[in-house]
């Protein structure tokens, strides 16, 4: 890994994670495109700008962050079944991020419900995260975990998962970012943990390490401050269909691309 591929992977990473797309799923193609090598540090750095870019939402949404107790008990409910999840399924998930195949299949499916979500789920009655109690957040919570299969998108599957709870798009989008700061914060803070147990930060290339993760996350972060202003504008205006046809094409291509030749591998 280089310092081009930094860059390339977080300004990915920026642009997607807060659209119906699958962040992960675009870093795992885009990693296999570019011959990256899926060892330990590579999949710390996946993780690890992801909480760049939830940051964004901390900084664009700040006021929403210090309004009450009550803001972090839904969130904290709403995340509960993914820590659970991800506890027991952790090598689990690791083992499918190494398949570029799972990727574009779960784009596929993914695209084909974002066709129709807007249809589905058209008569909100709950436009804004005040609103929202706390089976509903857990209910929404339940729909995230959906996204520990890569190519699913956590965006996608928990704002899916707000819709049918009658969120409005845009309180559904917004409630996705929140849910985004506790499951990411957890998930860079477990993954870290692990990598210095196992003793990683001690190599030679720990201070290239460091250095990698910090300028991803930052431009992860800058990328996604830009990225999430223009998607809810987009999101209010024109839905999902968009962005269900992209998932669709994404995934056909990578699949042709994956069983006829050597563009894709598997690390």
């Amino acid at each position: 890994m280089n310092i081009i591929h930094v860059i390339i992977l977080a300004i990915i990473e920026g642009l997607t994670e807060f659209l119906p797309v699958s962040s992960t799923g675009h870093m795992v193609i885009a990693s296999s495109l570019m011959g990256i090598s899926k060892d330990e540090f590579v999949k710390l750095f996946e993780v690890v700008i992801q909480l760049g870019a939830i940051l964004a939402v901390v900084v664009l949404y700040f006021k929403r962050f210090v309004q009450s107790v009550d803001f972090y008990v839904k969130l904290v409910i709403a995340v509960i079944p993914a820590v659970i999840l991800g506890l027991l399924l952790k090598k689990h998930i690791d083992k499918l991020l190494e398949n570029p195949l799972v990727v574009a299949i779960a784009f596929v499916v993914g695209g084909v419900i974002l066709l129709f979500v807007d249809d589905w789920f058209n008569k909100p009655t709950i436009n804004e995260e005040k609103k929202i109690n706390h089976i509903t957040a857990l209910k929404i919570g339940f729909f995230q975990c959906l996204a520990m299969i890569p190519g699913v998108s956590r965006s996608a599957a928990s704002i899916v998962g707000g819709m049918s709870q009658k969120l409005s798009r845009k309180a559904a989008a917004e409630f996705s970012f929140f849910l985004a700061v506790p499951t990411m914060f957890g998930a860079t803070v477990k993954d870290l943990y692990d990598f210095y147990k196992k003793g990683s930060f001690s190599t030679p290339d720990m201070h290239q390490d460091v250095k990698f993760l910090i300028i991803g996350s930052v431009i992860a972060f800058i990328v996604a401050v830009l990225a999430i202003k223009t998607f809810i504008t987009f999101l209010e205006k024109h839905g999902f269909k968009l962005f269900g046809y992209y998932r669709i094409v994404a995934g056909i291509i990578i699949i042709i691309l994956y069983f006829t030749g050597n563009a894709l591998h598997t690390a």
